[in-house]
């Protein structure tokens, strides 16, 4: 494991991993939020809350594309084994601030995005993206969290 990074316990398959620290200053009980996000959703593997220049690294690698984006999932590399979702800080709080959101709303969504694209959700074709949407309003709510997609 690289310096600065920690790791929270892994409870229910979900495990977190800070691999960087802003995301302490960003979000209060980080770990415990993304967690519980995960969980929501159904989703076992890991949660990795990292840099843009670490997503953007991964983006460019696995994607094409040179520069960071709020969330990437990873299919797991064998069967039994969990998947990977990570999420880039600098972004993820660029997005909360543009959409009037707070930081901690904006993490659980994407966490819960991330965990349904795992299992196979879609949003590419709008009836997809419905399907997805309203599973992400469901695992939120479980969170007593607002839905994302309802402006206040």
């Amino acid at each position: 494991m690289e310096p600065g990074t920690s790791r929270g316990p892994a409870r229910a398959g979900v495990q977190v991993i800070i691999a960087e620290a802003g995301w302490h200053r960003l979000v209060p009980h980080v770990e415990r939020l993304a967690r519980r996000a995960a969980e929501m959703a159904g989703g076992v593997g890991s949660v990795v809350l990292a840099s843009d220049s670490m997503v953007k690294q991964l983006n460019a690698r696995h994607r094409g594309r040179n520069k960071p984006t709020n969330v990437l999932t990873f299919e797991p590399a064998g069967p039994g084994l969990a998947g990977e979702i990570i999420l880039a800080l600098g972004t993820v709080r660029r997005e909360a601030r543009a959409a009037d959101r707070r930081p901690a709303h904006h993490l659980a969504h994407l966490v819960v995005h991330g965990v349904l694209h795992l299992q196979g959700f879609d949003h590419v074709e709008a009836g997809a993206a419905r399907r997805m949407e309203m599973a992400e309003t469901r695992a939120l709510a479980r969170l007593r969290l607002p839905n994302p997609w309802r402006r206040a």
